[in-house]
């Protein structure tokens, strides 16, 4: 199978679209997000800096 949008060389380049027919799209995303229980009491207290790494 190849992509439109990528050359031989595996460079990934623009294409145009615009003469596609509009469609509706859907997509769906699940994750999971694993921390301490002392991480999440501080996030639910807005306790946590955004950047802790950065002081």
């Amino acid at each position: 199978m190849s992509l439109t949008h990528i050359d031989q060389h595996g460079k990934a380049s623009m294409v145009d679209v615009s003469a596609k027919e509009i469609t509706l799209r859907e997509a769906r995303a699940y994750g999971r997000i694993n921390m301490s229980a002392s991480t999440l009491r501080q996030i639910e207290n807005n306790q946590l800096k955004k950047y802790p790494w950065r002081g």
